[in-house]
């Protein structure tokens, strides 16, 4: 039999035939009350489990009436406002969060200094992983990389399928301390192979904290201040867990309740991390920002920088896609506690990099933007933790490749506590219902088909 091409004109044929068939009535929405997007009519969530591990709020109900507050993040009940400031001018905290993600409490020292121990230990890859699972299939997109480590890490296991408690607690600490070892060698595979740069492999050092190790992995010289390793550490945590509903959260729950493996759970939400609607929103605002900087003279300007506010608004600047990025949250209307946290810690850095006129244009957008999108939609908002991580992965002089995977890095910690919490009390398989609206009809001969 002749071998045919995959011509794209046959390719177009069918995504023709794709656009066609896949057609729902908008009205048979509204007829069967489905909740598109897992949304109710009101903007919240559809309510389909119960979690102890992380909470966000921002409303209560008033006789039956919907009233916005101020944003509210806690993990194990701990507001994350108080745990930042008991970490503050002390040490590392995101190991400590790990810990209390995963098992309800903090740690006492002992805990502490055995738990951190454990991670160092394991931060180097299995034997031949680096040459075979890394350089020699280099991606040019780090989630990717990420996502195909952890499934590889699989056959590394001598026993990856037993979904008992001890051996997934083995395993979920083996891959949060291994995750940013992947994402470090996988960059740098990445500018040696794609980008043409000199391979440079540094060995895991077994003092530093997750963050200062990930800093001394990706930089080639080693080198980083106290401040840096600190924020990039206090972004960590703010990233670490957001309750049970986001996206890629969800993922673990939905996949870890088939009864199927660790790795492939992990590898899961990592895809559905890597979405931008997801965990890249924060690329788009540098974008967004750069493209401003460059098109507003003046940069203290509320009237020019509201202007081009609006003209993004109205789809007639940057990418014309009508969305200020880093304005708006699906949880969060009247602030993001962990926008306010990061927004110091900002300006701190920026003070050190002499970057104070670029953040400076950062709050003016924080300031104006609601102002500009109340105008047009009457809707409320407010600025979302992804308006300033990036500038500040910026004033840290990492690359945009590894702003997702620095996310994924960090939300391990609370996808591992949800499969924890998944395998211990849910369960049954998660099954939601799609109702068939389609026409039934006949089976036609082949030789009887137009």
């Amino acid at each position: 039999m002749e071998k045919r091409e995959l011509t794209q004109e046959y390719i177009d044929h069918l995504s023709h035939k794709v656009d066609e068939f896949s057609q729902v009535d908008p009205s048979l929405y509204g007829k069967y009350d489905v909740k598109r997007g897992l949304r109710n009519a009101n903007g919240t969530g559809v309510l389909v489990g119960l979690t102890t591990v992380g909470n966000v709020s921002s409303y209560i109900i008033e006789n039956d009436e919907k009233v916005a507050i101020p944003g509210k993040l806690s993990y194990r009940g701990i507001e994350i406002r108080d745990i930042i400031a008991g970490l503050k001018g002390r040490r590392m905290g995101f190991e400590e969060v790990i810990f209390l993600l995963l098992f309800s409490k903090l740690p006492n020292k002992e805990e502490f200094e055995t738990f951190c121990d454990t991670i160092a230990s394991y931060r180097e890859l299995p034997y031949g992983f680096t040459e075979d699972m890394i350089l020699k299939a280099p991606s040019k997109d780090i989630m990717n990389k990420l996502a195909r480590g952890v499934l590889s890490l699989y056959s590394y296991d001598n026993n990856p399928d037993d979904t008992s408690i001890p051996n997934v607690i083995r395993q979920i600490i083996q891959l949060i301390a291994r995750l940013s070892t992947i994402a470090a060698y996988g960059y740098q595979a990445k500018k040696h192979y794609f980008d043409g740069k000199s391979l440079v492999l540094h060995r895991c050092k077994d003092e530093y904290s997750i963050a200062e190790n990930f800093l001394h992995l990706i930089r080639t010289n080693r080198k980083f201040t106290p401040l840096e390793a600190e924020i990039l550490d206090l972004m960590l945590i703010l990233h670490a867990e957001h309750g049970g509903g986001n996206n890629s959260t969800f993922t673990t729950h939905v996949v870890t309740s088939s009864g199927t493996d660790v790795y492939s759970a992990i590898a899961a939400a990592i895809g559905s991390l890597k979405g931008p609607r997801h965990g890249g929103a924060n690329i788009k605002v540098v974008e967004m920002m750069e493209d401003l900087c460059e098109n507003v003279a003046d940069w203290e300007s509320d009237e020019e920088i509201m202007n081009h506010l609006a003209k993004i608004l109205d789809k007639k600047a940057y990418d014309h896609s009508g969305l200020i990025y880093g304005m708006g949250h699906a949880v969060y209307t009247i602030s993001d506690p962990r926008a306010e946290l990061l927004r110091e810690k900002a300006r701190e850095l920026a003070e050190e990099k002499g970057a104070m006129k670029q953040f400076r244009v950062y709050e003016a957008v924080e300031r104006l933007a609601p102002v500009v999108i109340n105008r047009k939609t009457n809707k409320i908002i407010c600025a979302n933790v992804d308006l300033y991580s990036g500038f500040v992965y910026q004033m840290l002089n990492i690359p945009k490749e590894l702003f997702t995977p620095l996310f994924a890095i960090s939300r391990i910690a609370g996808w591992s506590a949800h499969i924890l919490e998944e395998i211990s009390m849910n369960k049954k398989i998660m099954r939601p219902a799609y109702k068939c609206v389609s026409k039934d009809t006949t089976y036609t001969p082949l030789e009887e088909r137009e």
